[in-house]
């Protein structure tokens, strides 16, 4: 297997050196299976394990293999197996916090190239979700790139476009039929040998449809979508990386059905620059954008030029941020504190020992 279709690039050949001296091979992670992971390897595709020592030192979630991350493994001889144990840095990362009360990052794609943002023009198009999704987007340090699927089945692709565009400034839109292959030629762009494309959206937007056409093959299940919402059950039940026949690869993912933000406001800043540009223009500089006198939101928003729905979704999500942040700071303060006490009482017993042994 050729490293460098996976994404293999010489700056990574430098950082994995102390690994190889140390008689390690590099992989790329291709599936998580609970404790195990699919690594493509010189060597084939082994079944990997991180070592005692990766799982003991490992901070939290975020800190294990992702699919799309590059590893250092020890390969078994004579079996299909190696163990993991290191993870190199990565370029990007596209996460999301877990579900539940836990604030915790869980980290559904590494060292991705470009964002698909797969939405549904069948019924399904929602320009609530999609600022969601653009948000965690840019907080990767990937680039997105929106796919309007199921063109064949609109009306008015155009004026699709036009609703998209107005929340996506300056996001490249291509609007594509997985089913009858229209549309795929303006992606080639996206997929030359090496770079690596990470597909997120909701179930039954045609994910696994479209990447069995860019890989030639059926190779991802697919199922029908209910007629009643345009949504379907997830066909994709794991994330998964998949080499392309031209080289580069493509991430599956399943469909989210609880797309919890992750991450600062640089994300959201970015995808809301209208609404921020305006916000700099507002006569005091900590504005809240209600009953202000000199207020650049407000004008806008009686004036017609921003959209009410567009403001409120700017508002709701950067609470949500603030919310997560507060959260974050929080939990680091409880791990430094957990850190300290076991620190202490290892002191602690070390100084006990050494009076016995006086």
């Amino acid at each position: 297997m050729d490293l460098t279709d996976l994404g293999w690039k010489p700056d990574l050949e430098t950082l994995f050196e102390p690994y190889r001296q140390a008689g390690y091979a590099p992989g790329r992670v291709a599936r998580e299976h609970r404790h195990l992971y699919g690594v493509l390897t010189e060597h084939g595709e082994l079944m990997g394990e991180v070592s005692g020592r990766y799982r003991h030192e490992a901070v939290d979630r975020a800190g294990f293999p992702a699919v799309g991350d590059w590893v250092a493994v020890e390969p078994r001889h004579g079996q299909a197996r190696a163990t993991i144990h290191a993870l190199l840095p990565r370029t990007s990362r596209f996460s999301r916090k877990v579900a539940g009360g836990v604030t915790e990052e869980q980290v559904v794609a590494a060292n991705i190239d470009t964002v698909f943002l797969v939405n549904g023009l069948d019924g399904d198009l929602n320009p609530r979700r999609i600022e969601r999704y653009l948000g965690l987007a840019w907080a990767s340090g990937a680039a997105p790139v929106i796919l309007l699927n199921k063109a064949d089945l609109c009306d008015d692709v155009g004026a699709a476009v036009g609703r998209v565009e107005a929340v996506a400034i300056g996001v490249p839109i291509h609007p594509v039929s997985a089913a009858c292959a229209e549309g795929l030629d303006a992606l080639s762009v996206y997929l030359s040998r090496g770079r690596t494309v990470a597909l997120l959206g909701s179930s039954g937007v045609g994910k696994s449809t479209l990447i069995n056409r860019l890989l030639g093959v059926d190779r991802q299940r697919t199922q029908a979508v209910r007629e009643d919402d345009s949504h379907g059950r997830h066909t994709t039940t794991c994330r998964e990386l998949i080499p392309l026949p031209r080289g580069g690869c493509v991430i599956d993912t399943p469909g989210m059905r609880e797309l919890q933000l992750w991450g600062d406001q640089a994300g959201a800043s970015r995808t809301f620059e209208d609404v921020e540009s305006l916000a700099a223009r507002c006569r005091f500089r900590d504005c809240r954008h209600e009953n202000e006198p000199g207020c650049a939101v407000r004008e806008a928003l009686a004036g017609g030029s921003l959209d009410p729905k567009r403001f409120e979704s700017y508002v709701k999500l950067t609470k949500e941020l603030n919310y997560l942040e507060m959260r974050q700071d929080h939990r680091a303060q409880s791990i430094e504190r957990a850190k300290w006490k076991q620190i202490h009482k290892a002191a602690r017993r070390w100084n006990k020992d050494k009076r016995r042994g006086m």
